[in-house]
């Protein structure tokens, strides 16, 4: 069967084939291959590659092919953007290369050993520990240096990073909460933390939790653990930005790639569910912002685990899918707005003051964006749309979904 991977604007349907290797794009993903001389293992083959661990490589090399290859992929010195590295093969932290990562651990112990013979076996161990990590936090830190001098409007960050590890979700009392080993261990990156520009997680669903309130655990769980190490770091003007991997979920093998039939039953969910429901948040959290947190910062749950979510009351908006595109036609109730202060605070923007409205400050707000018509180029269409919506048809979506999370 064909198989093709998937790319397509909000209402558009269609498959083709995308290299991943062209440059200017505004996500630029850098692979093993694609960004310096990644030192690592190929498990299969077994070889060392460029050292095969950390403190083997030559990272000066490597910084200098870095240079070449970020030039190479993104083309432009002013344009904006996301840049991920994504290295998985090994771990910075030591005690994080487990199961057929542990190859990193004995290779940097006869590493050790071959300019070391007197060292027994414990003494060898805390030592190459400490060179790995070493040498690790030179790489990749050297990395993101290079990457945010040359590239400063892109957001540099590792995939995967912070992890939460909060599996095991088939078990009784799951609660999703990280573990205080796996902070005390994020607490030790603080120089990854400090070396990022963003925050690149993943909340990556597998099958067995489609429908599950668990899911939910999950996902909150790692995020809150990506908030929680973007502002340790101190003295930087603000906290990186944290942008969260998803997926839609098909099945549970990351190398297979959808045959055309579910690349449209893809492009269909997009638009009538997932991308509808992505207006939907987009304009609730714009709504509170503006009117909760006086538009100087972001509205943040209250209780991070509790159930409020930012959604528009679909009694007050609709939500119409017109020539590709999604538009929203409302404006908020002051109930609505009670409720946004009932479930969130505000997190102020840098150098911005944010205190929550109170109810009647609220009240006050909405009477005077009435007043002033401000919501009318947001929330309404003009004449010119409003024709074209007759002769095109539009959807009619309530403005809730299943998609909590």
């Amino acid at each position: 069967m064909s198989s093709c991977r998937c790319f397509f604007p909000p209402g558009d349907r269609h498959c083709s084939i995308h290299s991943s290797i062209v440059p200017g794009q505004f996500l630029s993903l850098f692979y093993t291959d694609r960004l310096g001389l990644y030192p690592h293992v190929d498990l299969t083959s077994r070889k060392q590659l460029n050292g095969g661990i950390p403190q083997r490589g030559d990272l000066r090399a490597s910084l200098n092919k870095a240079r070449a290859d970020i030039n190479y992929y993104i083309t432009s010195k002013t344009s904006r953007g996301l840049a991920v590295i994504d290295w998985e093969e090994w771990r910075p932290l030591w005690d994080r290369n487990w199961g057929a990562k542990i190859i990193y651990q004995t290779l940097s112990v006869a590493h050790l050993l071959q300019t070391e013979h007197s060292l027994n076996l414990q003494q060898a161990t805390e030592r190459a520990k400490t060179q790995f990590q070493v040498a690790a936090k030179s790489l990749m830190s050297g990395m993101l240096a290079i990457g945010r001098a040359m590239r400063p409007n892109y957001l540099w960050g590792f995939y995967l990073f912070p992890h939460c590890y909060n599996y095991g979700w088939e078990e009784p009392f799951y609660t999703g909460r990280c573990s205080r080993e796996v902070r005390r261990q994020n607490d030790e990156l603080l120089w990854l933390w400090e070396s990022s520009s963003a925050l690149y997680p993943s909340i990556y669903l597998q099958v067995s939790l489609a429908d599950n309130p668990r899911a939910a655990l999950m996902v909150r769980n790692r995020i809150q653990e990506a908030l929680r190490v973007s502002a340790l770091p101190q003295g930087q003007g603000g906290t990186a930005p944290v942008f969260a991997y998803m997926r839609a979920v098909f099945v549970d093998e990351n190398k297979r790639f959808l045959s055309q039939t579910s690349c449209a039953a893809l492009s269909s969910y997009l638009t009538s569910t997932l991308n509808p429901y992505i207006t939907n948040v987009t304009v609730a959290a714009q709504l509170c912002s503006n009117f909760l947190c006086r538009g100087n910062g972001r509205c943040l749950r209250k209780n991070y685990n509790s159930n409020h979510y930012l959604h528009l009351n679909p009694e007050n908006f609709r939500i119409l899918h017109v020539q590709k595109r999604f538009l929203v036609l409302g404006r908020p109730s002051l109930s609505d707005l009670k409720a946004f202060s009932r479930g969130f605070s505000c997190q102020c923007y840098t150098g911005l003051s944010c205190s929550p409205r109170t109810n009647r400050e609220l009240a006050k707000a909405l009477t005077f964006s009435v007043k002033q018509g401000l919501y009318q180029k947001f929330h309404t269409l003009n004449q010119a749309m409003l024709q074209d919506t007759k002769q095109a048809g539009f959807t009619k979506y309530n403005g809730q979904t299943n998609l909590k999370v």
